[in-house]
Order: structure tokens, then sequence, then C-alpha cells
């Protein structure tokens, strides 16, 4: 019974993951890209530059693990 529960939880997990929650990691990362290089081109602050390339980074990892998360729970439907 638990196996049969479990198994239902799986298509919906898979969709939340791939359909919603991958595009707003991408989106995530694509707007701290570029607010970094709209500072940057304007010669804006360094220090703020360097935050949003930091944010970017951080949030690159959170996307990777997403996607990652995405294609093991696939693998298991």
């Amino acid at each position: 019974m638990a196996r049969l529960r479990q198994w239902c939880y799986v298509p919906c997990m898979t969709v939340f993951l791939s359909k919603i929650l991958i595009p707003i990691a991408v989106a995530a990362v694509t707007v701290v890209l570029l607010m970094g290089l709209i500072n940057m081109m304007r010669g804006g602050n360094p220090n703020r530059s360097q935050k949003l390339m930091q944010m970017r980074v951080l949030l690159q990892f959170v996307a990777i693990v997403i996607t990652m998360l995405t294609v093991w729970v696939m693998g298991h439907s």
C-alpha cells in the first residue's frame, strides 16, 4: 500500500519540478546575471557587481541541484 501511495506522488512532483521549479530557477539566474552585467556596463559600484555575481553562483548551484533532483525523480517513475 505504501508503494502505491508513493507512486501516486511521483508524476505530480515530476511535473512540478520540470515545468515550474526549473524555469523559475533558470529565470532567477538570468535576472541576476543581467543585473550584474548592466551594473558593470554602467560603471556602477564594484561591490554591488561582486555581490550580484556571488548571488548568481549560488543560484546556479540551486538550479543544478533542482535539475538533478528532477532527473532522479523521473528515473523513479
